[in-house]
């Protein structure tokens, strides 16, 4: 599926959702969000895809964030119930999203950044959470997520400022995997590659496993981890067994995905 804000394309069990707008930065108006919500919850239904990679159009941007226009023309801040593009405050999601960064990601668009498993990021990618030099915050996930991801201090230090952090500097600061000088799709092709390599069950109940863990005390978490949803499919799963029977066969798992 496809539409005027948002390109969408399977490369076998692999998803690319492209933000459409380079016109607006890739900046998400009420049409642009409620499409990225579509079209994360055609992927999220359909299992014969696994991961999923989301990016922006052109080479300048990602995604700029909200459309301010519509907001100072009136039309305010219109956010899908699973949040920004669809993804931020999507529950019960274990489907692993990585981020090709490409050019700028501000605002909401680093928080959907923020709100993928992994991070790839152009060299020339820049990042920030400006909302406060425009009299707002940082409402769909930034000010609880960053925090998590790169320590008090860090966080701190870009949220209260709006300043802009390069990509190399992301990198260090961890919440970026990857900088690259070349094709930053081809580079998240890489890792969901990888990912693909592995179990789809095994790779949903670790991230299930890992979200509810954070907000979790650690010796409760190894009892929890047991009854989670996607833990407990995996466990009865033909791929639990099909993966060390292929160990021991010498041979590489033909995973099904049940």
């Amino acid at each position: 599926m496809s539409d005027e804000f948002v390109t969408v394309t399977r490369e076998g069990q692999l998803t690319i959702l492209t933000i459409n707008r380079p016109e607006a930065s890739n900046a998400l108006n009420a049409g642009a969000q409620f499409a990225m919500a579509a079209a994360f919850d055609a992927f999220a239904d359909d299992d014969e895809q696994w991961v999923a990679i989301v990016t922006g159009a052109g080479a300048k941007a990602f995604c700029a964030g909200h459309d301010l226009k519509q907001q100072a023309a009136g039309g305010g801040l219109v956010t899908p119930p699973t949040g920004f593009g669809g993804l931020t405050a999507r529950k019960g999601f274990n489907k692993p999203v990585i981020a090709a960064v490409n050019g700028v990601a501000m605002g909401g668009g680093f928080e959907l950044a923020l709100a993928c498993d992994i991070v790839v990021a152009a060299a020339h990618a820049a990042f920030a959470l400006p909302e406060v030099r425009v009299g707002i915050t940082a409402l769909a996930g930034g000010i609880q997520t960053l925090p998590q991801v790169v320590g008090r201090k860090h966080a701190m230090g870009m949220l209260l400022t709006g300043r802009r952090v390069s990509a190399a500097e992301g990198l260090a600061m961890g919440f970026v995997n990857e900088v690259t000088e070349g094709d930053v799709l081809e580079a998240a092709r890489r890792w969901a590659e990888q990912i693909l390599a592995a179990s789809p069950m095994s790779v949903r109940a670790t991230k299930e496993a890992v979200g509810l863990g954070l907000s979790t005390p650690f010796d409760q978490a190894l009892v929890d981890q047991w009854d989670y949803p996607a833990m407990k499919a995996m466990l009865a799963s033909e791929d639990h067994i099909e993966g060390p029977q292929a160990f021991a066969e010498k041979r590489a798992p033909e995973w099904k995905g049940r």
